[in-house]
């Protein structure tokens, strides 16, 4: 009786807690969940900058959505430079015998400093303080680079740092563990920021963001307290690397790999050009609060958690990979149709659903075309498929962010003197989600040769985790 009883207990604790078996001897559970908050804090970062923030300027300040634009794109100039921080920090020269614990670190300090330094930046750029408002734009460009460089420099050595700490054959699942904690930073962040700014004022504006930067201190030491050991032989170690551009000549040369790259360009673009203007959409739009706006974010999350999980159902039955990345594209128009039409009939519900959606076919459209990349190259050259398709991920979602809110002011300037049916708000924003439309179905056409043409053995039995997912 007792062994059955065990037997049992094994069974449900792993069928409800998956991530159980994630644990070893030399990485307890309660310690793997301490350092997986460093994710929580970059969650949490990855929300007021995507989320909060844009709308309060947007909206409560009435900054221009085009300036706006670039501030929020700022910090995505760093994601590019994740695959050499990396590089960095696996042969970082330490006289304490430290690898990832310096860069973690910095990181932390300069999350803090940014966040300390936005929401003051951001009320001077208004015109209410007692400086120009060029000064509170140059500050809050800096805060924006701050937190976006600590973000990107946190969230890489600390996954490396995980990785060094787990024996190989639980490596996936640690890592896993890690990305699910990202995205549930993201949701609860979303929900807790969104509740306390429901009655927006400036100082209250100041107490949240500053609070965030000070809960990003404490979450990041308590994350890395003792986690590493102190290793002065491993800091003095080099190696030899062959050159980028030999090993990017032997990428590129991979059948089709071109042609994907484009494809998750323009999917990247289509899938981010509306990240500064949900949430003021829903705020100039529908009417809705702070705090109400901020829950699109937490919706987005959900789905983009779904769609991994369905990407990952799918890929275990051996699915194509491309045609996955293409139901996102065609989950995505549905989802800006359903955003678009949430204006005229003042559907609060429709752009919730709609918000849901642009997670999930985001979601199976990242993880589609991560696959094929991976599918794409030799083993030795993971790591080079994954840091291109990370730097063309980044740099297009990059500038259509800035593009997009660039589009929605020039639209909605221009649709004033067009009669009275088109001088609405809601124009600029329905020009940029119809623009967006009209990319994902250029990412679908981009796509097509692809699944036609498909290399099914090599695309297929490629397996995907959370611990493939790059963030």
């Amino acid at each position: 009786m007792s062994g059955r009883a065990t037997q049992f207990w094994l069974r449900i604790g792993t069928r409800f807690l998956p991530f159980a078996d994630a644990a070893t001897k030399e990485l307890p559970l309660g310690r793997l969940l301490r350092l997986s908050l460093f994710q929580v804090s970059v969650g949490m970062a990855a929300v007021l900058l995507t989320g909060t923030l844009n709308r309060v300027m947007i909206v409560e300040l009435g900054v221009p959505a085009s300036l706006v634009a670039i501030m929020v794109s700022l910090p995505l100039v760093f994601a590019p430079l994740r695959a050499l921080i990396g590089f960095k920090s696996d042969h970082h020269q330490s006289y304490l015998g430290w690898k990832r614990v310096p860069y973690i670190w910095f990181g932390t300090l300069m999350q803090f400093g940014g966040f300390a330094l936005l929401p003051f930046a951001m009320l001077v750029m208004t015109g209410g303080g007692h400086g120009p408002a060029i000064i509170g734009e140059i500050g809050a460009a800096i805060g924006f680079l701050l937190v976006g460089a600590g973000m990107h420099t946190t969230q890489t050595a600390g996954l490396a740092l995980a990785t060094d700490l787990s024996p190989p054959d639980k490596r996936p699942r640690v890592v896993a563990l890690l990305y699910v904690m990202l995205l549930i930073g993201m949701m609860a962040s979303a929900l807790i920021i969104g509740r306390l700014l429901v009655h927006f004022t400036p100082t209250r504006l100041v107490e949240v963001v500053q609070g965030a930067g000070a809960l990003t201190m404490v979450l990041n030491i308590i994350a890395l307290w003792k986690q590493e050991a102190r290793n002065r032989d491993a800091t003095r170690h080099q190696e030899i690397k062959p050159s980028f551009k030999q090993a990017w000549a032997i990428f590129a040369a991979q059948p089709r790999v071109m042609r994907l790259l484009v494809s998750v360009g323009i999917g990247a673009a289509a899938f981010s050009m509306q990240d500064v203007l949900l949430e003021p959409f829903g705020g100039q739009i529908l009417g809705l609060s702070v705090g109400a706006t901020t829950s699109l974010t937490a919706l987005w999350s959900v789905g983009m958690l779904t769609g991994f999980a369905v990407a990952a159902r799918e890929l275990g039955r051996a699915a194509d990979p491309h045609r996955l990345a293409g139901y996102g594209a065609v989950i995505g128009i549905a989802a800006f149709l359903c955003v678009i039409f949430s204006a005229p009939l003042h559907a609060v519900a429709l752009l919730a659903i709609g918000a849901t959606l642009i997670g999930l076919g985001g979601g199976l459209f990242s993880v589609g075309t991560l696959t094929a990349a991976m599918a794409a190259s030799e083993e030795s050259y993971n790591g080079l498929a994954l840091g291109a398709w990370g730097a063309v991920q980044a740099t297009c979602a990059g500038a259509a962010i800035a593009l997009g809110a660039f589009a929605r002011d020039a639209v909605s300037a221009v649709a004033q003197d067009l009669g009275p049916v088109l001088a609405n708000p809601a124009t600029g924003y329905a020009m940029v989600y119809s623009f967006e439309i009209f990319l994902l179905l250029a990412t679908i056409i981009a796509l097509g040769p692809l699944v036609r043409g498909r290399a099914s053995d090599a695309a297929s039995n490629v397996p995907f985790g959370l611990s493939e997912f790059p963030a």
